[in-house]
């Protein structure tokens, strides 16, 4: 679906929906309670649909509700496991070391990107601990063996994802382990809010050493908070003129993107802006910088391994839009030239769909975003909130 905007304010409130990090996080540890969780999520995406998929396939009964999932828990292990992880990073990430925890012969499926998205070195500190991975095709992966207790060593530098795969792995396998972190800890929010999530049920974690082979313990009911990362859309809206609102969102929030309520205020001088811990803003911070004065991006290698490479797709889009940026290795410097409106191919990216259609609320003539409906990957109903607001817009199906 392509859609092209006619240039206008939004105006009204918006509440920020359920955060993906946290859901999929919650979900798994559910998934391994020892009763049933329901857990509050009025919102759901296909990211966070894929984890619940593949939780069903090791066993788990997780059903969605109009207020959210009842999770019960897996009682009995399948042998082998399908799993499908569609485009979600997270969901194959954190599930793989999990398979390998249980023991269970597992085929993972991906789509999109995905495949060709970094997995080491978690991947060979799996199999240095007793997993055996391959990939029969090149959209699967297949994992059998089983993990055992001790010290796992990660370089953090790559994902903070794999950090949070072995932190949930190693609470499923009897005795204890530690995780020991090297190099430089990329988006250690992240890794935080994995913590919190399985201190929620039970689980201690304190110094990444685990006691694991003990169900974790549910809460009953828990809620998930309100996305940062998505909220951080109709922030940038306020902050580009829109009369714009944003509700659900924790000032206590262990999300890293809870970094966008200082960033944006800032961003009306020219600043420079570690990347480090923010790789999801940078593509709606860069909207904004350019209508302002500019700023520079650094530590930026990790987002070239996103649902697009998103330097390339950042640039691409401020320069269809009428503004300049360009990058280096690690650095992306965005021009406070304005924007006047153009054509941009979302390269699937729900990021870069969304940022444009902020960008064009403050543009001169008409922006047309190509494959906008990528935003299901993370905000299905944005494009119906974004007209909610005042947003104009026709869509053509391909």
């Amino acid at each position: 679906m392509d859609i092209t905007i006619t240039p206008q304010k939004l105006s009204g409130s918006v509440t920020a929906i359920p955060s993906k990090s946290q859901a999929h996080r919650l979900l798994i540890c559910a998934a391994f309670a020892d009763r049933p969780t329901t857990l509050l999520c009025p919102d759901t995406n296909r990211d966070i649909e894929a984890t619940a998929d593949c939780l069903n396939a090791l066993g788990a009964k997780i059903t969605r509700t109009d207020w959210g999932y009842s999770v019960t828990p897996v009682q009995a292990l399948p042998e082998k496991a399908l799993l499908n992880c569609c485009e979600s990073g997270s969901t194959l990430r954190f599930l793989l070391p999990v398979a390998g925890a249980l023991g269970v012969d597992a085929t993972f499926l991906m789509a999109g990107r995905l495949p060709q998205r970094p997995l080491s070195p978690l991947w060979e500190e799996m199999e240095r601990m007793g997993c055996t991975l391959t990939r029969p095709t090149s959209e699967t992966i297949r994992c059998q063996g089983k993990l055992k207790a001790g010290e796992y060593v990660i370089d953090g530098s790559v994902s903070s994802q794999f950090i949070t795969g072995l932190l949930l792995a190693t609470a499923l396998i009897p005795g204890e382990s530690h995780i020991r972190l090297v190099g430089k800890v990329e988006s250690r929010p992240y890794i935080t809010m994995t913590q919190r999530a399985m201190a929620v049920f039970g689980m201690d974690t304190e110094a990444f050493s685990v006691q694991g082979g003990k169900p974790f313990h549910s809460p009953g009911t828990v809620t998930v908070e309100g996305d940062w990362s998505n909220g951080a859309f109709f922030l940038a809206a306020q902050s580009l003129g829109n009369e714009v609102t944003t509700h659900n969102l924790s000032p206590d929030s262990p999300q890293g993107d809870r970094a966008a309520a200082e960033l944006l205020p800032a961003l009306d001088e020219n600043i420079t802006i570690s990347a480090a811990d923010i790789p999801d803003l940078v593509p709606i911070l860069s909207v904004v910088a350019a209508c302002k004065q500019g700023a520079v991006f650094t530590d930026i290698r990790r987002l070239r391994l996103k649902e697009s490479d998103r330097v390339a797709s950042v640039v691409a889009m401020l320069e269809n839009l009428g503004g300049r940026a360009e990058a280096t290795e690690d650095t992306l410097t965005v021009y406070g030239t304005g924007l006047t409106g153009g054509t941009v191919d979302s390269v699937n990216d729900h990021r870069i769909a969304m940022s444009a259609a902020i960008a064009a609320t403050v543009c001169k003539e008409h922006v047309t975003i190509l494959g906008a409906e990528c935003v299901k990957k993370s905000y299905p109903h944005f494009w119906a909130e974004y007209a909610r607001l005042g947003g104009k817009y026709e869509q053509y199906l391909r």
